[in-house]
């Protein structure tokens, strides 16, 4: 009898907690597609082009008035970073957002406060995008975009130097466009397929020449304290920078979880396969204990949602598309699988508050929408279920889950 009682009152507690945990229900809204900074922007770019403007039509958004969420960027507790900046009508949003996470490690790591060339890294990558082109005969992606942990792997090669030395802008220009220069390299390498001009020299010698046209040659020295030195040395002397010492991780079912793989995105062009693969759970934790503990991190992911809009500085997935209660490994392996969870874009997160509907982070983020937010310039207010469902990978110091990687096997 005191069984059957028990059991009574378990399946009544579940039953109420889980109403409390789905009471709350989203509306949405149709809006005019504005965004205001990015207007600013194609502005700017249509008098530099000598262009005219374009007609979006209406976004289907979130009413987010029922929300209880953060009112400031004060509210949150921070970890140091640079001042929010805009990438303009480029996508490199990865190197954006990666650069803007080294400059807090090296805050963290020597207290020094440096704001470093997103362009410099940009600049490499391509170079290293074209000899992959031809060494695959024209198969590997050609484009703008690539993945947080591509900054690692060009600042080993070719170090960093300071945003001074090396902006990546041309003269009179307010914001960075690069469509002009891709579509140039673009219509260089389908020449080259076509002719099956697999000169990688040749190749390289072209593209480079463009690049230094438009956004200017790389240094080859910097000054530093009345010393020139290498980007290499300038990265390990002054910065106090070591490449290796960051890793990545993921959350996706589709591959063995405690192992490393393949992140099988297409702006993983060169096949990337050193993210650690975690259950949702554990991926989840070392988001918010590692922001905790004073290390931000480089983040990537879906930022497409109708729970996401920038005039209003927050993302939230609305009960409409999912209640919180049921985002879990298979809810975020679903969307991925099935497109609606795609990689295309990464942000530096930089803090956190607790609230009573969950932990929301500090996101600085150098696409238009961020510059938006009348809460603060440059950031979003993201609620842990949107990292949860949304986020895909992120690339953080070792240190930070130095209780995280002994369970993995050597690869």
């Amino acid at each position: 009898m005191m069984m059957r009682k028990w059991i009574t009152v378990l399946v009544m507690t579940f039953i109420a907690g889980n109403t409390v945990a789905q009471d709350r229900r989203d509306r949405g809204q149709f809006i005019p597609a504005e965004n205001k900074f990015y207007q600013e922007i194609e502005k700017s770019i249509e008098i530099f082009n000598a262009g005219k403007p374009s007609v979006k039509p209406p976004s289907y958004k979130m009413d987010f008035t029922t929300i209880d969420h953060p009112k400031s960027v004060d509210e949150f507790k921070t970890i140091w970073s640079g001042a929010p900046v805009s990438q303009g009508m480029t996508n490199t949003c990865w190197s954006f957002s990666t650069t803007s996470f080294y400059e807090s490690e090296v805050k963290r790591l020597s207290g020094l406060e440096v704001r470093l060339s997103e362009q410099y890294i940009v600049y490499f990558e391509t170079i290293h995008k074209a000899r992959e082109f031809v060494r695959t005969r024209g198969t590997s992606l050609f484009d703008e975009g690539s993945e947080t942990n591509a900054v690692a792997r060009m600042m080993k090669m070719y170090g960093i130097v300071p945003y001074d030395a090396y902006t990546g802008y041309r003269i009179g220009q307010k914001f960075l466009d690069h469509s002009v220069m891709f579509e140039e390299m673009k219509k260089y390498l389908r020449q080259v397929k076509e002719t099956a001009s697999w000169n990688e020299a040749a190749v390289e010698s072209t593209i480079r020449s463009i690049l230094d046209h438009y956004m200017g040659k790389v240094p080859d020295q910097v000054m530093y304290g009345g010393k020139k030195m290498t980007p290499l040395q300038y990265m390990t002397n002054v910065l106090k920078l070591n490449p290796d010492d960051y890793v990545d991780f993921m959350s996706l079912m589709e591959k063995p979880f405690w192992q490393q793989a393949e992140y099988d995105v297409p702006d993983n062009w060169w096949n990337s396969d050193v993210y650690y693969n975690v259950p949702l759970d554990v991926f989840t934790s070392i988001v918010k204990s590692s922001v905790k503990n004073g290390y931000s991190i480089a983040i990537g992911g879906d930022v497409s949602e109708s729970g996401i809009y920038g005039a209003a500085g927050l993302a939230v997935v609305p009960t409409y598309d999912i209640p919180s209660a049921y985002i879990d490994d298979y809810s975020r392996q679903m969307r991925f699988t099935n497109g609606s969870t795609t990689d295309d874009h990464a942000v530096h997160l930089v803090g956190w508050v607790d609230k009573p509907n969950g932990t929301w982070f500090l996101i600085k983020d150098s696409g238009s929408g961020a510059h938006n937010n009348p809460m603060g310039k440059g950031f979003y207010f993201y609620h842990e279920d949107y990292v949860k469902l949304k986020m895909m990978s992120f690339t953080i110091h070792k240190e930070a889950v130095k209780d995280i990687l002994p369970k993995f096997g050597k690869k």
